[in-house]
């Protein structure tokens, strides 16, 4: 019998972090923690709590707050590998508070990684990066791209990243870096685009597009960037940076369409126009070859089957999401 390898988990309350929480209580060579600011949501959004699992425990914590209680669990747990996946990560709403991204994204990060650093039983630390950070993305995007971020999220992501690359340099220290695009799938927020476009057809009201919809991105199921994660945690090399995305990239109005014609309308009467974001990028496709090769690592759920399973996860709860915020509420 395969020996349990303990694993902690930070960001556990977010969409991607969940899944991954999710994937690894498949396997019961994994005990897992899990770390968020906030209490755990329900099974609408948590997948993992649909699990009787005793080889989880979630614990409320903020990484900016509460660095001391963390530090005294990670050395009574001792995990083998450190997921962090807690961040500011909006991209519009960092505009309006710059220093609160830079807090919880770098500062916080950094106060992290200093005390980590010493720590003997940590193999590996994963880190949830973001291809935000190189700027408007197209052609052949690979980990070696120039850093040219153009939003105070992205240069939040771009200064941790930096400083954990440091910190290999300096003192070895064990980090692996993923970078996935634009992640989606059941249980996502509510804003997001793909969930917001279907609640929006289901609710009669118009699909509002900034720019037109015309910024190209990359959409990749989460369970996919979960098994990359994964994949780059175990078998990932120390100081090595790993994309995960999909084959092309798609307009958002593409993308608008698609699931319009999914769900039965015409997008010509589902959309409006509206003012681009600020330091919106135009395009959003990197190249995930290392992954691909390095990793054995590829995308495996394709767009259509995607959508049509968020289209079908709001269509099943469609009483109690109906019912709930549907615009960001920003948590400083």
């Amino acid at each position: 019998m395969e020996r349990v390898r303990k694993i902690a988990v930070i960001g556990s309350n977010s969409f991607s972090g969940s899944d991954f929480i999710d994937l690894l209580l498949d396997d019961p060579a994994y005990e897992v923690i899990g770390i968020s600011r906030s209490p755990e949501k329900s099974a609408l959004f948590l997948p993992y709590l649909k699990r009787d699992s005793s080889r989880f425990s979630f614990h409320q914590l903020d990484l900016n707050h509460h660095l001391g209680k963390m530090l005294e669990l990670f050395d009574s747990f001792r995990p083998e590998y450190i997921v962090n996946f807690a961040a500011q990560s909006e991209v519009a709403p960092s505009w309006e508070h710059p220093e609160q991204w830079f807090r919880t994204n770098a500062v916080a990060l950094a106060e992290l990684v200093n005390r980590l650093k010493n720590r003997d039983y940590l193999r590996r630390y994963l880190h949830i990066s973001s291809p935000e950070i190189y700027g408007t993305c197209s052609g052949t995007v690979t980990e070696s791209a120039p850093y040219n971020p153009s939003t105070p999220y992205a240069a939040s992501k771009a200064a941790a990243d930096m400083l954990l690359l440091a910190c290999f340099r300096q003192f070895n220290f064990p980090v692996v870096l993923v970078r996935a695009t634009n992640v989606y799938g059941a249980h996502q927020q509510l804003f997001k685009i793909i969930p917001r476009a279907v609640i929006k057809i289901r609710s009669g009201e118009k699909i509002e597009l900034h720019g037109g919809g015309m910024a190209v991105k990359s959409y990749i199921h989460v369970r996919d960037v979960s098994r990359g994660e994964l994949s780059a945690m175990r078998d990932g090399t120390a100081g090595e940076i790993y994309h995960l995305s999909p084959d092309a990239g798609i307009s958002i109005l593409e993308l608008v369409g698609l699931i319009c014609r999914m769900t039965g309308v015409d997008v010509a009467d589902c959309v409006r126009s509206a003012p681009e974001r600020p330091g919106q990028d135009a395009a959003y496709i990197i190249d995930s070859s290392r992954a691909r090769q390095t990793l054995g690592w590829r995308p495996g759920v394709s767009l259509e089957d995607g959508v049509r399973e968020v289209i079908n996860w709001i269509d099943r709860n469609w009483e109690t999401i109906s019912r709930l915020e549907q615009n960001y509420v920003h948590i400083p």
